[in-house]
């Protein structure tokens, strides 16, 4: 074993134990209603003044905390296919232009009048338009957001996602909405895939299987958010140097790469080079080690830093979510898409 190896060893085994833990204690929650990426930012931040007192665990739970979580996100592209995303037709694509406009401008509208940060800002913009702790856990980084807001975005929509698995069948039915419609009105409202999941079958299996897919075709947004971000965050530290003027990009420095390997994987998956049978260990792996990384970044994060942010945040979140709902059902019934 290397050295680097004995140095990250005890951090990534932590992390993973973190993982497991949360994993095994949200599975005995019923209804999937704390989500396990969810319980490992817990678990991670309830352990936090233990893990501050041993130095041994810092270098492997920061590598976790970056490495292992693109590590993830690479391996999540063998759930997409580009046939399914086609197949979702050019109408969903639509309504996700409207509620990921609605996600951004109302956020950042919002957290202006809050006086909030812009990176806690678009991280719970970003939750909110493409895919809740996935979407956040591949921004956090590129923007150089702080682990307590990046823990914060993911956990702060939480509380909304047990409302929709609750009220957004019970809603659908009073409407007397399609399955198509309401599928469609899931995959681009609700934030996490779990989420998705636990209301889209809850109306019905064609409702559940539209949601799933709408929703994995919002996933794919993350490629042009992040490759948007990366340029804002070279840009704002240029201002912060004082270089003045529009100064080259420098792509090489800035670029993220794992996205070009999450486009692999999904062309890999969308070509049949990667089996049907093989999909389901690589995606449970992809989910481990996400939440794995999430786990470090809770280990890194107190309870202290969050309750500092403040109660402004989870306002913007809930409101912009809310937004997103309504637009999203709205659209459908200008549309008569309903």
């Amino acid at each position: 074993m290397t050295q680097k190896a004995k140095t990250l060893t005890p951090g990534l085994l932590l992390s993973a134990c973190v993982a497991v833990v949360s994993i095994l204690l949200s599975s005995l929650i019923p209804g999937d209603i704390i989500g396990a990426t969810v319980m490992a930012l817990l678990v991670g931040m309830a352990l936090n003044p233990l893990f501050n007192r041993y130095q041994q665990f810092h270098p492997g739970v920061n590598y976790a905390s970056k490495m292992v979580l693109r590590a993830g996100i690479i391996l999540m592209g063998v759930n997409m296919n580009f046939a399914q995303v086609v197949n979702v037709g050019k109408y969903a694509l639509f309504v996700m232009l409207f509620t990921m406009a609605t996600a951004f401008g109302a956020g950042n509208l919002i957290g202006r009048k809050f006086g909030m940060n812009w990176k806690l800002t678009n991280l719970l913009a970003v939750s909110t338009a493409i895919c809740g702790g996935s979407a956040v856990a591949a921004v956090g980084p590129v923007i150089k957001a702080k682990d307590e807001d990046i823990a914060y975005a993911i956990s702060s929509t939480f509380i909304f996602d047990i409302l929709t698995v609750v009220v957004f069948p019970w809603i659908g039915m009073a409407l007397g909405m399609s399955d198509m419609g309401y599928g469609l009105w899931t995959g681009t409202a609700v934030n996490d895939t779990s989420s998705v999941v636990a209301a889209g079958y809850a109306f019905s299996e064609l409702a559940g299987n539209t949601a799933v897919i709408v929703k994995l075709t919002r996933t794919l947004f993350i490629i042009p958010y992040v490759l948007m971000f990366s340029v804002i965050t070279e840009r704002l530290e240029a201002r912060a140097e004082g270089i003045q003027g529009r100064a080259p990009i420098n792509w090489k420095k800035i670029f993220p790469f794992f996205i070009v390997f999450f486009l692999v994987v999904v062309a890999l998956r969308s070509t049949g080079i990667i089996p049907e049978v093989a999909v389901p260990p690589l995606s449970k792996t992809s989910k481990f080690l996400m939440i794995t990384a999430l786990s470090a970044i809770g280990l890194k994060t107190s309870y202290g830093d969050i309750k500092n942010i403040g109660f402004k945040p989870m306002i913007l979140g809930f409101i912009t979510d809310t937004l997103v709902v309504f637009v999203s059902l709205g659209i459908q019934i200008l549309t008569a898409k309903f």
